[in-house]
């Protein structure tokens, strides 16, 4: 383990649990964020939070050389898939050359970067399932498209420089601190949805497919992957219809609301479920928590937020 450490996106719901990790673990966290959607408050005391924009060189690059960090953890993202339809630039301008500031700085500096990517969005609805990491991408939005371009620098700058940098392409991620007012966390939607009494829309009619991978388990993937140079899906193997997540989350709240479903919006999956198999061959590791614990952890965490004013913030 690095004794000091830079997580971008470390206000976020999957940053933020990586940050708290790594401070058990006894290291040195700086968090760069610019809060667009993060929140200062999921950033743990301990930890160091510098306020930026990744798009902007100058001040990344000195942030980066005041941490001195010996591993960097990019989790920074412009994730929407419907803000990437909408305002394709933006997107790409934080996604790519976001991620290229990211990781020419670092590479520089001889440090290593574990960069968080997608896994459904990126394969399209052709590949075959589970989807392994040599399919060739076919995103079918331009979020998809940000994050394989991400990619390529990433694994260009490893290739050429010799510092090992690592693609973490992950599934559906789920989980306390998730927000419930963005598009992509479905479990927080529903869970929200449920406590508030208000029936949610479902898309695609319930019947779309996903890999819903508990964000425990995706912090220890990240931490095992920092030093390595490869890809690898981050994820459970198990495809699961949004029904189900409904179903689960609805027992857990002893609720009988009934959702309202809808058509599939555009650039988004039908069906995804990722192959696991070289993250279990060269990390040791696979995910531990079962969907119907993990939808129960959640949603218990999640309302516990919602009492205390969480959703409101989000």
């Amino acid at each position: 383990m690095p004794s000091r450490a830079i997580v971008t996106g470390g206000a976020g719901f999957i940053g933020s649990h990586l940050v708290d990790a790594l401070l058990a673990a006894g290291q040195e966290v700086t968090v760069i964020d610019d809060l667009s959607s993060g929140e200062a408050r999921r950033v743990a005391p301990a930890a160091r939070l510098v306020q930026l924009d990744i798009v902007e060189r100058p001040a990344l690059e000195a942030a980066i050389e005041e941490a001195a960090p010996q591993a960097v953890f990019h989790l920074a993202a412009q994730a929407s898939v419907t803000a990437s339809v909408a305002d394709p630039t933006r997107d790409c301008a934080v996604n790519v050359l976001g991620t290229l500031n990211v990781v020419d700085i670092a590479t520089r500096l001889e440090v290593p970067v574990v960069f968080t990517s997608t896994g459904g969005a990126l394969y399209g609805d052709d590949a075959p399932r589970p989807t392994p990491e040599d399919r060739l991408p076919a995103p079918l939005a331009p979020y998809g498209a940000s994050k394989w371009a991400g990619e390529a620098y990433v694994k260009t700058w490893s290739l050429s420089s010799g510092v090992p940098h690592a693609v973490c392409r992950l599934g559906n991620v789920y989980g306390p601190r998730q927000s419930p007012h963005g598009e992509a966390g479905v479990v927080a939607i529903f869970s929200h949805r449920l406590h508030v009494g208000q029936a949610p829309r479902i898309y695609g009619h319930g019947k779309p497919t996903r890999d819903y991978v508990y964000v425990g388990d995706v912090v220890r993937a990240l931490l095992l992957a920092s030093g390595r140079a490869g890809t690898y899906n981050i994820a459970t193997g198990v495809a699961s219809d949004v029904l189900t997540v409904w179903s689960e989350l609805r027992a857990a709240a002893g609720s009988e609301l009934e959702p309202q479903l809808e058509p599939l919006r555009a650039g988004e999956l039908q069906d995804s479920c990722l192959d696991v198999s070289r993250a279990e061959r060269e990390l040791a590791w696979r995910a531990e928590v079962p969907l119907a614990e993990g939808l129960r952890r959640t949603y218990a965490a999640l309302v516990a937020e919602f009492a205390g004013g969480g959703a409101e913030q989000g």
